[in-house]
């Protein structure tokens, strides 16, 4: 009699979990079919967008560089903040050429793609092919690599020496990734040509110096050019003092953006032939929520989920597909203080199947 009970409990509980399994698919699906509809630039939302954000942008430095030559120092930094958010604007916009969906010429696509690089000091060509692979690999742990912030596993970490670990553990510490090291990659990293692996990740995949020297050393004329020019017309310290800090905030907000887009606890790892590309990004893609001005400085790109799934969509496009799916505005979303608590998530714990931090590591041995 226990047993018949257990047994028809065991069968109810499969029964409840087979049908979740296949909902979860049938809505994965019926997002798959809902993005495809909203793919595809506007040539007028695009430039008028493009515009706005790049008069802004050089109306502000026009601003810094004069106060700063009339002695109003303070002026300029405090406008330093605001020109650091219409970077990051630019920088959303640079990121949809990358994708091809800013406008339906590849040529304008790129050339756009390019300029906008001057501003954001990261080389366009280089950065649109490191990142189409992290889309493409994004959430398999057997593809990670260039592209995407290191992850490893918990059973990878513990394989590590001594050595690999503290590199890891520094390189896994908030500071150091986003304030420290932020600026020092948009300023001097992207100056050369590389994209190996760190030293404590074993499985990477990386690209060849040989694919992208081109595109770093044509940014390094382009930005020595463009900036010596300007150096020598208003002064090398006041266009500084303008342009430093606005591309320190800028890299702060961008790489933060980045890191929570993919490390939060309940983030999708798998290996195949268990990962699929859709699941990856719908559900190993955060939804960001921000405050509407926040929405429009980053592109919308806090809606991650639907920017991987589909990066044909244009950043103005993402909220009108959001808003008409049912299944994409039941998913959950994550606030700037939920947020917060995955700047200590470091490693995947493939038994139990989400994020977890050195500390939670450490309390289980």
């Amino acid at each position: 009699m226990f047993q018949s009970a257990d047994a028809a409990a065991v069968a109810a509980t499969a029964a409840r979990f087979h049908a979740a399994a296949d909902e979860k698919l049938a809505a994965l699906r019926r997002i798959v079919e809902h993005c495809k509809r909203f793919q595809g630039a506007d040539l007028k939302r695009s430039l008028a967008q493009a515009s706005l954000a790049l008069a802004t942008y050089f109306g502000l430095v026009a601003l810094q560089i004069a106060a700063a030559k009339a002695g109003l120092w303070p002026v300029t930094l405090l406008a330093a903040p605001l020109a650091g958010g219409v970077l990051v604007k630019l920088f959303t916009i640079q990121h949809d050429c990358g994708h091809g969906s800013y406008f339906k010429s590849r040529q304008a696509n790129d050339w756009l793609g390019r300029f906008i690089s001057i501003l954001t000091f990261t080389p366009y060509s280089f950065w649109r092919d490191a990142h189409n692979r992290h889309h493409a690999g994004s959430g398999d742990l057997d593809r990670r690599g260039v592209g995407a912030v290191d992850t490893l596993t918990v059973e990878e970490y513990r394989a590590l020496s001594k050595w690999d670990r503290i590199i890891y553990r520094a390189y896994r510490n908030p500071v150091v990734m986003i304030v420290i090291g932020a600026p020092l990659y948009f300023f001097v990293l992207q100056r050369l040509p590389l994209a190996g692996a760190m030293p404590f990740a074993k499985s990477y995949q990386g690209l060849k110096a040989s694919q992208i020297w081109r595109s770093v050393a044509s940014l390094n004329l382009a930005l020595a050019a463009a900036y010596g020019g300007l150096a020598l017309a208003f002064g090398a310290g006041a266009v500084a003092l303008a342009i430093v800090p606005a591309v320190t905030i800028a890299a702060w907000v961008g790489s933060w953006l980045f890191y929570v887009q993919h490390q939060y606890e309940n983030a999708y790892w798998a290996r195949k032939p268990e990962w699929t590309y859709a699941e990856a990004a719908i559900y190993g893609s955060s939804h960001y929520h921000l405050p509407k001005l926040l929405r429009w400085l980053t592109g919308n790109i806090g809606l991650h989920h639907i920017h991987h799934l589909a990066s044909g969509i244009p950043n103005y496009r993402l909220p009108e597909c959001y808003r008409a799916s049912r299944d994409l505005l039941a998913l959950p979303r994550m606030t700037i203080p939920e947020s917060f608590k995955s700047a200590s998530l470091a490693l995947w714990d493939e038994a139990q199947r989400k994020m977890i931090s050195f500390r939670a590591l450490k309390a289980a041995i």
